[in-house]
Protein backbone atom coordinates (compact mmCIF):
# COMPACT_ATOMS: atom_id res chain seq x y z
CA UNK A 1 0.00 0.00 0.00
CA UNK A 2 1.09 3.63 -0.64
CA UNK A 3 0.74 6.42 1.55
CA UNK A 4 2.17 9.63 -0.83
CA UNK A 5 0.55 12.95 -1.45
CA UNK A 6 -1.25 11.68 -4.37
CA UNK A 7 -2.75 8.46 -2.69
CA UNK A 8 -3.60 10.68 0.49
CA UNK A 9 -5.33 13.31 -2.43
CA UNK A 10 -7.36 10.03 -3.86
CA UNK A 11 -8.78 9.04 -0.55
CA UNK A 12 -10.72 12.28 0.08
CA UNK A 13 -11.66 13.09 -3.35
CA UNK A 14 -15.29 11.16 -2.82
CA UNK A 15 -15.98 13.20 -0.05
CA UNK A 16 -18.86 15.05 -1.95
CA UNK A 17 -20.91 12.39 -1.79
CA UNK A 18 -20.35 11.14 1.49
CA UNK A 19 -20.65 13.85 3.48
CA UNK A 20 -24.15 15.55 2.17
CA UNK A 21 -26.08 12.15 3.01
CA UNK A 22 -24.40 11.68 5.99
CA UNK A 23 -25.28 14.97 7.60
CA UNK A 24 -29.35 14.81 6.18
CA UNK A 25 -29.15 11.45 7.81
CA UNK A 26 -27.67 12.83 10.90
CA UNK A 27 -29.70 16.03 10.96
CA UNK A 28 -33.10 15.15 9.45
CA UNK A 29 -33.32 11.58 9.96
CA UNK A 30 -32.30 11.61 13.60
CA UNK A 31 -29.30 8.90 13.18
CA UNK A 32 -26.56 8.83 15.88
CA UNK A 33 -23.61 10.33 14.17
CA UNK A 34 -21.34 7.68 15.23
CA UNK A 35 -23.78 5.28 13.72
CA UNK A 36 -23.38 6.76 10.50
CA UNK A 37 -20.07 6.67 10.06
CA UNK A 38 -18.64 3.59 11.74
CA UNK A 39 -19.91 1.30 9.27
CA UNK A 40 -18.44 3.33 6.19
CA UNK A 41 -15.00 3.43 7.96
CA UNK A 42 -15.26 -0.26 8.89
CA UNK A 43 -16.07 -0.67 4.95
CA UNK A 44 -13.37 1.12 3.75
CA UNK A 45 -10.67 -0.91 5.69
CA UNK A 46 -12.16 -4.12 5.13
CA UNK A 47 -11.70 -2.53 1.04
CA UNK A 48 -8.42 -2.01 1.44
CA UNK A 49 -7.35 -4.97 2.82
CA UNK A 50 -9.75 -7.22 0.84
CA UNK A 51 -8.85 -5.90 -2.44
CA UNK A 52 -5.63 -3.94 -2.24
CA UNK A 53 -7.21 -1.12 -4.48
CA UNK A 54 -8.96 2.13 -4.22
CA UNK A 55 -12.64 0.67 -4.27
CA UNK A 56 -14.96 2.85 -2.75
CA UNK A 57 -17.56 3.28 -0.19
CA UNK A 58 -20.54 5.53 -0.59
CA UNK A 59 -24.14 5.60 0.92
CA UNK A 60 -27.02 3.84 -0.52
CA UNK A 61 -27.89 7.15 -2.96
CA UNK A 62 -31.35 5.93 -3.77
CA UNK A 63 -32.57 4.56 -0.15
CA UNK A 64 -30.71 7.86 1.18
CA UNK A 65 -32.16 10.57 -1.42
CA UNK A 66 -36.15 8.65 -0.55
CA UNK A 67 -35.42 8.60 3.40
CA UNK A 68 -34.59 11.98 3.75
CA UNK A 69 -37.63 12.99 1.39
CA UNK A 70 -40.21 11.40 3.40
CA UNK A 71 -38.90 11.59 6.85
CA UNK A 72 -38.29 7.73 7.60
CA UNK A 73 -36.71 7.51 10.79
CA UNK A 74 -33.89 5.58 12.55
CA UNK A 75 -35.95 2.18 12.76
CA UNK A 76 -37.33 1.66 8.89
CA UNK A 77 -33.95 2.80 7.63
CA UNK A 78 -32.19 -0.16 9.80
CA UNK A 79 -34.36 -2.25 8.44
CA UNK A 80 -33.49 -1.42 4.83
CA UNK A 81 -30.05 -2.03 5.66
CA UNK A 82 -30.71 -5.34 7.21
CA UNK A 83 -32.69 -6.37 4.15
CA UNK A 84 -30.08 -5.23 1.41
CA UNK A 85 -27.27 -6.66 3.48
CA UNK A 86 -28.83 -9.88 3.95
CA UNK A 87 -29.83 -10.24 -0.12
CA UNK A 88 -26.49 -8.87 -1.41
CA UNK A 89 -24.59 -11.38 0.74
CA UNK A 90 -26.74 -14.33 -0.38
CA UNK A 91 -26.16 -13.62 -3.90
CA UNK A 92 -22.83 -13.07 -3.70
CA UNK A 93 -21.70 -16.31 -1.81
CA UNK A 94 -24.28 -18.24 -4.05
CA UNK A 95 -22.21 -16.80 -7.11
CA UNK A 96 -25.57 -15.53 -8.82
CA UNK A 97 -24.42 -12.10 -9.40
CA UNK A 98 -21.17 -13.77 -11.35
CA UNK A 99 -23.51 -15.33 -13.34
CA UNK A 100 -25.95 -12.61 -14.06
CA UNK A 101 -23.05 -10.01 -15.10
CA UNK A 102 -22.00 -12.53 -18.04
CA UNK A 103 -25.47 -11.86 -19.42
CA UNK A 104 -24.45 -7.61 -19.64
CA UNK A 105 -22.56 -6.33 -22.96
CA UNK A 106 -20.03 -3.67 -22.23
CA UNK A 107 -22.32 -1.05 -23.96
CA UNK A 108 -25.07 -1.68 -21.43
CA UNK A 109 -22.34 -0.84 -18.14
CA UNK A 110 -21.38 2.38 -20.09
CA UNK A 111 -24.96 3.69 -19.84
CA UNK A 112 -25.28 2.68 -16.21
CA UNK A 113 -21.58 4.62 -15.41
CA UNK A 114 -23.67 7.10 -18.00
CA UNK A 115 -26.55 7.22 -15.37
CA UNK A 116 -24.16 7.80 -12.80
CA UNK A 117 -21.77 10.63 -14.17
CA UNK A 118 -24.77 12.28 -14.78
CA UNK A 119 -26.76 11.56 -11.66
CA UNK A 120 -23.64 13.43 -9.96
CA UNK A 121 -23.53 16.11 -11.63
CA UNK A 122 -27.18 16.71 -10.80
CA UNK A 123 -26.50 16.33 -7.47
CA UNK A 124 -23.51 18.96 -7.84
CA UNK A 125 -25.79 21.58 -9.32
CA UNK A 126 -28.38 21.03 -6.45
CA UNK A 127 -25.76 21.33 -3.69
CA UNK A 128 -24.84 25.40 -4.76
CA UNK A 129 -28.22 26.31 -6.07
CA UNK A 130 -30.60 24.66 -3.30
CA UNK A 131 -28.67 23.61 -0.25
CA UNK A 132 -29.81 20.74 1.18
CA UNK A 133 -31.80 21.84 4.71
CA UNK A 134 -29.47 20.47 7.45
CA UNK A 135 -26.15 22.78 6.09
CA UNK A 136 -28.43 25.92 7.18
CA UNK A 137 -26.65 28.65 8.48
CA UNK A 138 -23.70 27.68 6.69
CA UNK A 139 -24.57 27.78 2.84
CA UNK A 140 -23.79 30.76 0.81
CA UNK A 141 -26.43 32.16 -1.68
CA UNK A 142 -26.54 30.28 -5.05
CA UNK A 143 -24.28 32.95 -7.07
CA UNK A 144 -21.35 32.86 -5.31
CA UNK A 145 -21.82 29.27 -4.41
CA UNK A 146 -21.92 28.62 -7.74
CA UNK A 147 -19.09 30.77 -8.93
CA UNK A 148 -16.76 29.08 -6.10
CA UNK A 149 -17.82 25.73 -7.66
CA UNK A 150 -17.16 26.49 -11.02
CA UNK A 151 -13.77 27.42 -9.61
CA UNK A 152 -13.43 24.28 -7.83
CA UNK A 153 -14.15 22.01 -10.80
CA UNK A 154 -11.35 24.49 -12.91
CA UNK A 155 -8.75 23.99 -10.50
CA UNK A 156 -9.64 20.41 -9.80
CA UNK A 157 -9.32 19.46 -13.43
CA UNK A 158 -6.53 21.71 -14.37
CA UNK A 159 -4.40 20.47 -11.12
CA UNK A 160 -5.66 17.09 -11.01
CA UNK A 161 -2.20 15.25 -11.64
CA UNK A 162 -1.29 17.32 -8.45
CA UNK A 163 -2.61 16.62 -4.93
CA UNK A 164 -5.52 19.33 -5.64
CA UNK A 165 -8.32 17.38 -3.92
CA UNK A 166 -6.46 17.33 -0.45
CA UNK A 167 -5.65 21.38 -0.34
CA UNK A 168 -9.69 21.70 -1.19
CA UNK A 169 -10.65 19.49 1.40
CA UNK A 170 -7.70 20.82 3.78
CA UNK A 171 -9.13 24.21 3.27
CA UNK A 172 -12.90 23.16 4.00
CA UNK A 173 -11.52 21.64 7.40
CA UNK A 174 -10.27 25.72 8.23
CA UNK A 175 -13.63 26.61 6.91
CA UNK A 176 -15.35 23.99 9.38
CA UNK A 177 -13.12 25.35 12.36
CA UNK A 178 -13.44 28.28 12.05
CA UNK A 179 -17.12 28.82 11.40
CA UNK A 180 -18.40 25.62 13.69
CA UNK A 181 -15.18 25.29 16.67
CA UNK A 182 -17.92 25.68 19.13
CA UNK A 183 -19.47 22.07 18.05
CA UNK A 184 -16.43 20.44 18.73
CA UNK A 185 -17.01 17.51 21.55
CA UNK A 186 -15.12 14.47 22.16
CA UNK A 187 -15.91 11.15 22.11
CA UNK A 188 -18.16 8.71 20.34
CA UNK A 189 -22.49 10.16 20.12
CA UNK A 190 -24.79 7.39 21.58
CA UNK A 191 -26.00 4.19 19.59
CA UNK A 192 -29.68 2.85 19.89
CA UNK A 193 -30.44 -0.81 18.46
CA UNK A 194 -33.14 -0.61 16.50
CA UNK A 195 -36.87 -1.59 16.73
CA UNK A 196 -37.96 -4.00 14.60
CA UNK A 197 -41.00 -5.39 13.86
CA UNK A 198 -43.06 -6.97 10.77
CA UNK A 199 -44.37 -4.05 9.48
CA UNK A 200 -41.55 -1.70 9.94
CA UNK A 201 -39.82 -4.28 7.59
CA UNK A 202 -42.05 -4.49 4.84
CA UNK A 203 -42.36 -0.73 4.59
CA UNK A 204 -38.66 -0.75 4.46
CA UNK A 205 -38.87 -3.13 1.92
CA UNK A 206 -41.52 -1.19 -0.06
CA UNK A 207 -40.26 2.09 0.02
CA UNK A 208 -36.08 1.96 0.56
CA UNK A 209 -35.00 -1.52 -0.75
CA UNK A 210 -36.77 -1.89 -4.35
CA UNK A 211 -35.85 1.26 -5.14
CA UNK A 212 -32.19 0.60 -4.46
CA UNK A 213 -32.11 -2.94 -5.50
CA UNK A 214 -31.35 -2.20 -9.54
CA UNK A 215 -29.00 0.51 -8.67
CA UNK A 216 -26.57 -1.82 -6.62
CA UNK A 217 -26.62 -4.52 -8.50
CA UNK A 218 -26.24 -2.39 -11.46
CA UNK A 219 -23.65 0.36 -10.40
CA UNK A 220 -21.85 -1.26 -6.85
CA UNK A 221 -21.66 -4.56 -8.39
CA UNK A 222 -21.29 -4.47 -11.92
CA UNK A 223 -19.98 -1.70 -13.42
CA UNK A 224 -17.55 -0.88 -10.13
CA UNK A 225 -16.38 -4.35 -11.10
CA UNK A 226 -15.70 -3.24 -14.54
CA UNK A 227 -14.56 0.47 -13.60
CA UNK A 228 -11.76 -1.48 -11.81
CA UNK A 229 -10.74 -3.77 -14.63
CA UNK A 230 -10.66 -0.57 -16.98
CA UNK A 231 -8.33 1.35 -14.92
CA UNK A 232 -6.04 -1.01 -13.54
CA UNK A 233 -6.44 -4.11 -16.20
CA UNK A 234 -7.65 -7.86 -15.96
CA UNK A 235 -5.15 -8.50 -13.36
CA UNK A 236 -8.05 -6.42 -11.23
CA UNK A 237 -10.68 -8.26 -12.85
CA UNK A 238 -10.22 -11.61 -10.30
CA UNK A 239 -10.18 -9.41 -7.34
CA UNK A 240 -12.92 -7.07 -7.78
CA UNK A 241 -15.26 -9.53 -8.88
CA UNK A 242 -19.50 -8.60 -8.88
CA UNK A 243 -19.93 -10.90 -5.98
CA UNK A 244 -17.43 -9.96 -3.96
CA UNK A 245 -18.21 -6.42 -4.49
CA UNK A 246 -21.71 -7.81 -3.49
CA UNK A 247 -20.61 -9.78 -0.15
CA UNK A 248 -18.40 -6.58 1.20
CA UNK A 249 -20.84 -4.40 1.27
CA UNK A 250 -23.74 -6.48 2.27
CA UNK A 251 -21.96 -7.55 5.26
CA UNK A 252 -21.58 -4.09 6.43
CA UNK A 253 -24.97 -3.41 6.31
CA UNK A 254 -26.01 -5.76 8.60
CA UNK A 255 -23.84 -3.95 11.16
CA UNK A 256 -25.16 -0.68 9.68
CA UNK A 257 -28.97 -2.12 9.95
CA UNK A 258 -27.60 -3.78 13.59
CA UNK A 259 -26.60 -0.35 15.15
CA UNK A 260 -29.13 1.68 13.46
CA UNK A 261 -26.56 3.29 10.83
CA UNK A 262 -26.22 4.65 7.58
CA UNK A 263 -26.39 1.75 4.57
CA UNK A 264 -23.68 1.82 2.43
CA UNK A 265 -21.92 0.27 -0.68
CA UNK A 266 -19.37 0.58 -3.28
CA UNK A 267 -19.43 2.54 -6.07
CA UNK A 268 -18.45 2.93 -10.36
CA UNK A 269 -18.27 6.82 -10.12
CA UNK A 270 -16.40 6.40 -6.62
CA UNK A 271 -14.04 4.57 -7.81
CA UNK A 272 -13.46 7.22 -10.69
CA UNK A 273 -13.13 9.87 -8.03
CA UNK A 274 -10.42 8.00 -6.09
CA UNK A 275 -8.55 7.38 -9.08
CA UNK A 276 -8.85 10.84 -11.05
CA UNK A 277 -7.03 12.28 -8.19
CA UNK A 278 -3.99 10.01 -7.84
CA UNK A 279 -5.21 6.53 -6.20
CA UNK A 280 -3.72 3.80 -6.75
CA UNK A 281 -3.42 1.22 -4.05
CA UNK A 282 -5.13 -0.07 -1.01
CA UNK A 283 -3.64 2.58 0.63
CA UNK A 284 -6.33 5.32 0.14
CA UNK A 285 -9.46 3.34 1.71
CA UNK A 286 -7.79 2.56 4.27
CA UNK A 287 -6.43 6.15 5.48
CA UNK A 288 -10.02 7.09 4.86
CA UNK A 289 -11.49 4.21 6.58
CA UNK A 290 -9.13 5.43 9.53
CA UNK A 291 -9.96 9.08 9.16
CA UNK A 292 -13.82 8.02 9.78
CA UNK A 293 -13.19 5.78 12.86
CA UNK A 294 -11.41 8.58 14.13
CA UNK A 295 -14.47 11.08 13.29
CA UNK A 296 -16.94 8.29 14.29
CA UNK A 297 -15.18 7.59 17.68
CA UNK A 298 -13.53 10.39 18.74
CA UNK A 299 -15.44 13.63 17.47
CA UNK A 300 -18.65 11.57 16.90
CA UNK A 301 -20.85 13.60 19.66
CA UNK A 302 -20.18 16.55 17.80
CA UNK A 303 -20.42 15.72 14.15
CA UNK A 304 -23.32 17.23 13.10
CA UNK A 305 -22.50 20.98 13.51
CA UNK A 306 -18.88 20.21 12.54
CA UNK A 307 -20.04 18.16 8.61
CA UNK A 308 -22.68 20.71 8.27
CA UNK A 309 -20.25 23.75 8.31
CA UNK A 310 -18.17 21.93 5.17
CA UNK A 311 -17.89 24.24 2.36
CA UNK A 312 -21.04 23.02 -0.40
CA UNK A 313 -18.88 24.75 -3.12
CA UNK A 314 -16.25 22.51 -2.22
CA UNK A 315 -18.30 19.66 -1.79
CA UNK A 316 -20.34 20.16 -5.29
CA UNK A 317 -16.89 20.97 -7.36
CA UNK A 318 -15.51 17.35 -6.10
CA UNK A 319 -18.55 15.61 -7.03
CA UNK A 320 -18.81 17.35 -10.85
CA UNK A 321 -15.48 16.42 -11.29
CA UNK A 322 -15.86 12.68 -10.64
CA UNK A 323 -19.35 12.77 -12.84
CA UNK A 324 -17.56 14.56 -15.74
CA UNK A 325 -14.86 11.86 -15.71
CA UNK A 326 -16.92 9.07 -15.08
CA UNK A 327 -18.62 10.13 -18.25
CA UNK A 328 -15.85 9.53 -20.08
CA UNK A 329 -15.75 5.72 -19.66
CA UNK A 330 -17.46 6.06 -22.54
CA UNK A 331 -14.78 6.79 -24.75
CA UNK A 332 -13.89 3.04 -25.62
CA UNK A 333 -17.02 2.44 -26.91
CA UNK A 334 -16.71 2.24 -31.00
CA UNK A 335 -19.57 1.83 -33.01
CA UNK A 336 -22.85 3.36 -33.61
CA UNK A 337 -25.00 0.26 -31.97
CA UNK A 338 -22.87 0.49 -28.84
CA UNK A 339 -22.95 4.14 -28.30
CA UNK A 340 -26.62 3.86 -29.26
CA UNK A 341 -27.14 0.93 -26.54
CA UNK A 342 -24.91 3.21 -24.09
CA UNK A 343 -27.34 6.54 -24.62
CA UNK A 344 -30.59 4.28 -24.01
CA UNK A 345 -29.52 3.13 -21.12
CA UNK A 346 -28.20 6.21 -19.71
CA UNK A 347 -31.29 8.08 -21.00
CA UNK A 348 -33.67 6.45 -19.45
CA UNK A 349 -31.87 5.43 -16.09
CA UNK A 350 -31.15 9.49 -15.76
CA UNK A 351 -34.50 10.66 -16.80
CA UNK A 352 -36.65 8.05 -15.19
CA UNK A 353 -35.16 4.43 -13.69
CA UNK A 354 -32.06 3.14 -13.97
CA UNK A 355 -33.95 -0.21 -13.71
CA UNK A 356 -36.28 0.37 -16.84
CA UNK A 357 -32.80 1.47 -18.77
CA UNK A 358 -30.95 -1.57 -17.86
CA UNK A 359 -34.16 -3.69 -18.86
CA UNK A 360 -33.96 -1.89 -22.04
CA UNK A 361 -30.99 -1.87 -23.05
CA UNK A 362 -30.95 -5.83 -22.08
CA UNK A 363 -33.88 -6.33 -24.61
CA UNK A 364 -32.43 -4.27 -27.29
CA UNK A 365 -29.26 -5.65 -27.72
CA UNK A 366 -30.37 -9.12 -27.33
CA UNK A 367 -33.10 -8.70 -29.58
CA UNK A 368 -30.46 -7.25 -31.53
CA UNK A 369 -28.21 -10.32 -31.18
CA UNK A 370 -31.22 -12.60 -32.23
CA UNK A 371 -31.52 -10.60 -35.64
CA UNK A 372 -27.93 -10.77 -36.40
CA UNK A 373 -27.98 -14.65 -35.67
CA UNK A 374 -31.02 -14.73 -37.98
CA UNK A 375 -29.27 -13.34 -40.56
CA UNK A 376 -31.52 -10.08 -40.68
CA UNK A 377 -29.52 -7.22 -39.66
CA UNK A 378 -25.57 -6.74 -41.13
CA UNK A 379 -22.72 -8.69 -38.67
CA UNK A 380 -21.00 -5.11 -38.33
CA UNK A 381 -22.46 -2.02 -37.32
CA UNK A 382 -21.17 1.49 -39.50
CA UNK A 383 -18.52 3.51 -37.94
Amino acid sequence: MRFDRRELAGAVADVGVLVPIAVALIVGNGLSPTAVLLPAGLLYVAAALVYRLPVPVQPLKALGAIAIAKGLGADEIAAAALLLGLIFLVLGRSGLIDLAARAFPRAVIRGVQLTVGLLFLTVAWRLVTEPPAAFAGHALDAAPAVALGALVVAAALLLRRRPVSLALVAIGVVAVAVTAHGEAALGPSALALPSLDGATFWTAFLVLVVPQLPLSFANSCLATADAARVYFGEGAAERVRPGRLAQTFGSANLLAGGIGGMPVCHGAGGLTAHVAFGARTGGAPLAMGVALLVLALGLGAGLPGLLAAFPLPILAGLLAVAGLLHVGLLRDLSGRREWALALLVGGLGFGVHLALGVAAGLAAWWLARGLRRAGLVPAQAPK
